[in-house]
């Protein structure tokens, strides 16, 4: 059973495609711009344009699985005052209607698809109001398609911070001291690493049972 990870080379997306592939299922890794990844098929692609969508499952065919990890943070963090259209268009393109445009063109033979969150949804920051708001979209966005798509199963996987390259972006030199602070918040006691949410995602594609849900694997950040 083929999965299709979006942003499957990167981050979150590469540490659950090591796992499949670790226990020998076909991965798909798909982005604008895929880095290597033994064992796993590289497609490179534009998840917000109906034309590449529609063209990349023309060359792929049908896929047991589509879990997307898409996001774009540039213009995401930024007080409401200096937010502009751009910065909206740039946080749910890949999350909002990226997840849209794979629902849309999936070919039949589809059994799960999960979309990746987060939790500022439910606990946003001030700053935060873009990619809350996107994040929010999504949990929405997975309990109507969970019901049009039926019985394909749409669930939400909506982790905390997570300890990826993308932290150099957002906090450059002080990435290392801003982990560890929330990290001593943090109930568990650390951020995630992107190997601990790849059995979560997993939970989601494979539980027959689940369908409509946002399951928090944020160590608790909700709460703090």
């Amino acid at each position: 059973m083929t999965t299709l990870i979006i942003g499957g080379t990167t981050g979150i997306g590469r540490a659950l495609a090591s796992a499949l592939l670790a226990e020998g299922s076909p991965v798909i890794a798909a982005s604008r711009d895929p880095r290597e990844l033994p064992g796993a098929r590289l497609e490179s692609f534009d998840v917000t344009s109906a034309d590449s969508v529609r063209s990349m499952f023309d060359r792929i065919g049908t896929v047991s699985h589509i879990v997307t990890t898409a996001v774009r943070v540039d213009g995401a963090y930024a007080p409401v005052a200096a937010v502009t259209p751009d910065d909206v268009e740039r946080a749910f393109g890949p999350k909002v209607l990226g997840p849209l445009l794979l629902a849309r063109y999936a070919p039949p033979g589809l059994e799960s698809m999960t979309i990746t969150g987060g939790f500022n949804a439910r606990r946003p920051a001030p700053g935060g109001s873009v990619i809350a708001a996107a994040n929010g979209a999504i949990e929405a966005l997975v309990r109507a398609l969970a019901i049009e798509l039926a019985p394909v199963r749409v669930n939400c996987l909506s982790p905390g911070w997570v300890d990826t390259d993308i932290w150099d972006s957002l906090a450059g030199d002080a990435r290392g001291e801003r982990l560890d602070a929330m990290g001593a918040r943090l109930p568990v006691g650390r951020v995630a690493s992107a190997s601990d949410l790849a059995p979560a995602y997993l939970t989601l594609m494979r539980n027959p049972h689940i369908t409509g849900t946002t399951l928090f694997a944020d160590g608790g950040q909700r709460l703090v």
